[in-house]
């Protein structure tokens, strides 16, 4: 360790322990799921950066030394392989915690002696992104704050995240607005038998909508999520005006309850079929085609989109599936404890069991930092088994809406192609 710089005595982390304990269910069954997630394991010296060992060179810099330092660059620092953090300020300790609701990753930064500047050098993949928040321990408690000195930011229903673009990252541009025709969201009464209420779905339809020419339809599952927070509209608008899909209309499918709601499945896929479809059919142009119906979600949504392909088979032909919950190895169930983890197994078991689907495709993506790479690996493989026409894609990325949004322009050009089956590579 460098003479100037000093690790703090980290605290046993009980403040994340208190909030664990007082988490609500949707909460704990997250941090089960990103409790696996891990970092390359070796950590450059944070002095090495030439940035800081010149901020060093002339031993223990000034006050004003440090503002220069923190005002004539970006953070946090990126290069190949590493991203190096600051922050300034008075605290016991300072620690980056990788996932807004996890317990399991969380990073100490050392402090520079004789100054309050805090400073963390992280290994991390190239291509990436994650989302953090700084732990500051003061007199005993913790704050977790988005960090100051970086200006990227991600929204999901908690809130607030930093972002860390790792080298070689990059926005999709068709995520982004760029004056392509804005479709338009229209709200869509469903009277429901299944559910014994009337819910009020949006509809997006696209800039070239006609009621003569028959739309593909992709339901998407937290549709109002993605449009908040993955940027859903103008990527569409986007997608369809470039020509890579064709022009479609989104049934963006909300649920009060979708923690009891997606992983028991039944009476879900009862009211897509039987409520939701018809609905959409009368007021709408939408091709019969079950290759032109998609099922999307993400996570639990993920899980829904396939317990309702395997009950009605043949009603939907294309499947995009990111971060799906799924558990295919049973032996997970002794860290999963949340009783979701054991519905969406209930649900595998089930699937193993039924006889193999109508003609379909299906893309499957995860994120490596999230605790169910392996099992979308595993849930791919057996889509192809069961003769399911699979693409395969993996981010280094963590469950968050930015990255399924980063994938949604490969999910539905692979299941909205035309023409003959394509290798997937």
């Amino acid at each position: 360790m460098h003479p100037l710089l000093a690790r703090p005595n980290c605290s046993s982390g009980r403040g994340i322990r208190d909030r664990a304990a007082n988490a609500t269910a949707f909460e704990q069954w997250i941090n089960e799921l990103n409790v696996q997630s891990e970092f390359p394991t070796s950590a450059p010296a944070v002095t090495d950066h030439p940035a800081i060992a010149a901020l060093l060179a002339g031993g223990t810099p000034s006050a004003e030394a440090v503002t220069a330092f923190l005002a004539e660059r970006p953070f946090p620092l990126i290069e190949p392989g590493a991203a190096t953090f600051a922050w300034r300020g008075g605290a016991e300790r300072v620690e980056l915690v990788r996932f807004i609701h996890a317990s399991a990753s969380r990073t100490g930064f050392e402090r520079l002696a004789d100054t309050d500047l805090w400073l963390l050098r992280l290994p991390v993949e190239n291509d990436g992104r994650f989302e953090y928040k700084l732990a500051l321990g003061r007199a005993g408690s913790e704050e977790w704050i988005v960090d100051p000195l970086n200006p990227a930011r991600a929204e999901d229903p908690f809130g607030q995240n930093s972002v860390c673009r790792t080298f070689g990252y990059a926005r999709p541009a068709w995520s982004e607005p760029r004056g392509a025709p804005a479709g338009h969201v229209e709200s869509l009464p469903v009277e429901s038998r299944v559910f014994g209420e009337t819910r009020v779905e949006k509809v997006y339809l696209p800039a070239r909508y006609a009621a003569g020419s028959p739309c593909p339809l992709v339901v998407i599952h937290d549709g109002d999520d993605f449009m908040t927070y993955a940027d859903l509209a103008v990527s569409l608008d986007n997608l369809i005006d470039a020509g890579d899909i064709p022009p479609v209309v989104a049934a963006l499918v909300q649920s009060r309850d979708r923690t009891g709601e997606y992983p028991r499945g039944r009476r879900h896929a009862r009211y897509l079929v039987h409520e939701l479809l018809p609905a959409l059919s009368a007021r709408y142009a939408i091709s019969e085609r079950p290759l032109d119906r998609v099922l999307l979600g993400a996570s639990l949504g993920a899980v829904a989109s396939l317990a309702t392909a395997f009950r009605y088979p043949g009603c939907f032909g294309g499947l995009v599936l990111k971060s799906g919950s799924f558990v295919l190895d049973e032996r997970k169930l002794e860290r999963r404890t949340h009783p979701v983890f054991h519905r969406v197994a209930r649900l595998v078991r089930a699937l193993r069991r039924a006889p193999p689907l109508p003609p379909t495709r299906a893309f499957v993506s995860t994120g490596e930092l999230e605790g169910l790479a392996e099992d979308n690996r595993a849930l791919a493989s057996f889509l192809r088994e069961r003769g399911v026409d699979v693409l395969f894609k993996s981010a280094w990325d963590g469950h968050h809406w930015h990255n399924w949004r980063d994938q949604l322009r490969d999910g539905l050009m692979w299941v909205l192609r035309s023409g003959s089956k394509d290798e997937d590579g």
